[in-house]
């Protein structure tokens, strides 16, 4: 009998975080819509949920440890009503998984309010920390996004879309914000558009800004367009107005959004992720010619290159693994003791569609390798007569410090073997990474961050300041 396979969390890059916002022109139900938004971003965190809602200017703020089904209930979201909010899912980057650090981050002082909500991770972080420490400023918690609203208290007294431009133009690193302040909704995507931001409107009038599409989709949103690099855009009763804070922008989104972290139904700087995925499968199957019965792909994320992979192939695409839809309750607060535990999702082998075949199985990429060894290893135990791995990415080789929860580069499989070595090491009869050409060209632009890959950033890492 065939045991099922737990999934290691922290084989793969892990999420970032989600944000959400909302204006409208006059008081309505704004917390159960981010509510809804941030259902459709969950997959980008887990670990926390908060809406904040701007009544008239007045802000209040509503967060917990969990799932945002777990968070909200109907009755917290009925006291959520104003004219504006946005709303955070989190997975930790940067600091610990407390509810302290969980945002969005609400900041009262003489000249106001503001609350931000941030995806992302800033490079600079700890000497803008120090310097506002030296001036006075306290921290009560360990993320890097408390940096942002500090400084954007101590500029206020310019006014707040001075203070948050001025603000943005000193922070280094990946980020996209939300932030609520005046009585407005303001977005902000970094110089290297790395971290995703797409606007919004509604039939009625109301604006959005969400890190992906599906969110927008989610409540019957049209999508505008997508925030550009080194963009700040300002919505008030007025409508959109956009500036450029900063004149060296240049677009390099991440190229894992395409790979892994986004939906498959949303549409990135006018990519659709799905045909993407798909194809890199096609790109991959040109490769590396190969005999097999079978193509299977690995729930969910590997589905949509496997279908590019039969296709360009010709070897007929089949279910290989179930995956349980139930998700437990250790995605909700997860520990590092229960990471290591790697008791995330469950697969199990459909025995009928691989014993005595030949079979393709793409994943979409390779991390620490232990969950590529373990799916070789029930594949077999499936009766599969063959295994030949197929990662619809490129070999992950360097570290993330731009927002993606990466190992340690000891820990990456790619960096310490060569890839017949992991070939060995996962027990698959054939290995192949999809090029770094092939998926830029999957992709359909040149301009991406492949740092993780190639070692080469499109700006500062922490180790450089």
């Amino acid at each position: 009998m065939n045991e099922p396979l737990f999934l290691n969390e922290r084989d793969k890059m892990e999420e970032e975080c989600g944000v959400f916002g909302i204006y409208t022109a006059g008081k309505k139900e704004v917390g159960e819509l981010t509510y809804y938004a941030l259902y459709a971003l969950q997959h980008r965190g887990q670990e926390s949920a908060g809406i904040t809602v701007s009544n008239d200017g007045e802000l209040s703020t509503y967060k917990g440890m969990g799932l945002a089904a777990d968070v909200f209930t109907k009755e917290s979201l009925n006291n959520l009503i104003g004219n504006a909010a946005i709303g955070h899912v989190r997975y930790s980057t940067s600091g610990e998984s407390r509810i302290e650090n969980a945002q969005p981050l609400e900041n009262r002082f003489k000249l106001g309010q503001v609350a931000v909500a941030h995806n992302g991770n800033l490079t600079n972080s700890k000497i803008i920390k120090e310097l506002l420490e030296d001036g006075g400023a306290s921290f009560h918690t360990t993320i890097d996004s408390e940096v942002i609203i500090k400084l954007i208290a101590r500029k206020a007294a310019n006014g707040f879309e001075e203070a948050i431009r001025s603000s943005v133009s000193a922070i280094k690193g990946a980020f996209a914000l939300v932030v609520l302040a005046d009585n407005k909704l303001i977005g902000v995507r970094d110089p290297y558009g790395i971290r995703p931001l797409v606007i919004g409107k509604s039939k009625f009038g109301d604006y959005y800004l969400a890190s992906e599409s599906c969110a927008i989709d989610a409540i019957g949103g049209e999508v505008i367009r997508d925030v550009g690099a080194g963009e700040m855009v300002i919505i008030d009763e007025n409508g959109i107005k956009s500036v450029v804070y900063s004149e060296l922008n240049t677009m390099n989104p991440c190229s894992f959004e395409y790979i892994y972290f986004a939906r498959p139904d949303s549409t990135i700087d006018g990519i659709n992720v799905y045909l993407s995925r798909v194809e890199s499968g096609r790109r991959l199957a040109r490769q590396m010619k190969i005999d097999a019965d079978i193509v299977i792909g690995v729930p969910d994320s590997g589905i949509p290159a496997a279908i590019g992979y039969a296709e360009a192939s010709g070897i007929p695409y089949g279910i290989g693994l179930i995956k349980n839809k139930y998700i437990g309750r250790t995605f909700i607060a997860p520990s590092q003791e229960l990471r290591e535990q790697a008791v995330a999702v469950k697969l199990n082998p459909l025995k009928v569609n691989l014993e005595g075949k030949k079979v393709v199985i793409i994943d979409d990429s390779l991390v620490r390798g232990t969950t590529s060894k373990k799916l070789v290893e029930i594949i077999r135990g499936a009766g599969a007569k063959e295994v030949h791995f197929r990662l619809a990415s490129p070999p992950v080789r360097f570290s993330c410090y731009y927002g993606i929860d990466t190992a340690r580069r000891d820990e990456l499989m790619a960096s310490q073997l060569s890839i017949e070595e992991i070939r060995k090491e996962i027990n698959a009869d054939t290995l192949d990474y999809l090029s770094l050409e092939n998926m830029l060209e999957s992709i359909g632009k040149n301009a991406y961050c492949t740092g993780c890959f190639c070692g080469e950033y499109p700006m500062c890492t922490p180790n450089e300041f």
